[in-house]
């Protein structure tokens, strides 16, 4: 087994990975939603965040394992740091660095694994986000590509750390937030010609909630449509509060029909739960909802137009005409 090197710049790469703040805290939906699209576009059991400390890889985000971090020693992602392209490796057994690693002979048993580095915005690698099967696997153009732009969602999360992406209110991406990794997803999506649909929410009488119930009444609604979404959106869907009582949705992969079929699940859900909680209102939304086509939405705020303009006419259809 062949054991990392360290970067010629470790001491700059640690101090940028601890001004993040982020080691041994509690994982994140913002990274989990990433490394669940990972896993589900490469069908793959295992999808990481790993950061890479002095002494061990810590995990950010794990679908897969049943542990948050392993020692440096015996990573293959202080191998990838070291480097500027994927990392890969097609067959474990067959690679002399890590043919009588544990982590191959043993559980998870590696067999296949890809690392993309995760940068720190002043350059230092960070870690990797990295997908690893247990058989071995010919990783084409197209797939480096589709990690290499998870990566750069994942590089953003971290360098958004410091900065407000998420709405204080809900806890789900505000309008800032939600716009970074909708971007990164519809770039993705158009490179790889995988269907997009789009989808704007407006909450129907907020307004009244708020002059019969008051404020505090009204942002308990806000939280409750923003825990539900959490609860009925599918894992790789994308989603946040644009603002006041608007919310959009990017299904990323998704027909139009199972977009639909999704949002009406949530539909029913958030009616079920202002039933169950016995409110004195309904909790019901009207959507906007649009199929990406690339040659006419060249951008996420073009597309997010268009579902609006699509959500008004649901909304007010006696002002149409």
């Amino acid at each position: 087994m062949q054991a990392p090197k360290t970067p010629d710049n470790e001491a700059s790469r640690l101090k940028a990975l601890c001004q993040l703040n982020v080691l041994d805290t509690q994982p994140e939906e913002r990274f989990d939603r990433i490394t669940r699209m990972a896993k589900r576009l490469f069908d793959v059991p295992i999808a990481l965040v790993s950061l890479v400390d002095e002494n061990r890889q810590w995990f950010k985000s794990c679908f897969g394992l049943d542990v948050c971090e392993t020692g440096r020693d015996i990573s293959f992602c202080g191998h990838a740091i070291l480097g500027e392209r994927t990392f890969i490796i097609g067959d474990a057994t067959q690679d002399p660095r890590f043919a009588d690693n544990p982590l191959v002979t043993d559980n998870p048993h590696i067999r296949f694994y890809a690392g993309h580095p995760l940068s720190a915005t002043s350059g230092e690698k960070l870690g990797t986000l990295c997908i690893i099967d247990s058989r071995s696997r010919h990783f084409t153009d197209d797939d480096l590509q589709a990690l290499v732009d998870l990566a750069a969602m994942v590089e953003q999360e971290l360098a958004a750390l410091l900065l407000a992406s998420t709405d204080e209110l809900t806890q789900i991406s505000n309008r800032r937030g939600f716009m970074k990794l909708a971007e990164y997803a519809f770039a993705m999506c158009k490179r790889q010609q995988l269907p997009l649909v789009l989808a704007y929410l407006d909450l129907n009488q907020f307004k009244p909630i708020n002059d019969q119930y008051g404020h505090v009444e009204g942002d308990r609604a806000l939280q409750l449509v923003a825990q539900q979404m959490q609860l009925s959106l599918r894992q790789s869907d994308l989603f946040g509060r644009l603002g006041g009582d608007e919310f959009a949705v990017l299904f990323t992969d998704s027909t139009l029909a199972q977009a639909e079929e999704v949002l009406q699940r949530f539909a029913d859900d958030l009616k079920q739960t202002a039933e169950h909680l016995g409110l004195a209102y309904a909790l019901e939304f009207s959507y906007g909802i649009t199929y990406v086509d690339f040659s006419q939405a060249l951008s996420v705020d073009s597309a997010l137009k268009l579902a609006d303009q699509q959500m008004y006419r649901q909304k007010h259809p006696d002002k149409l005409g």
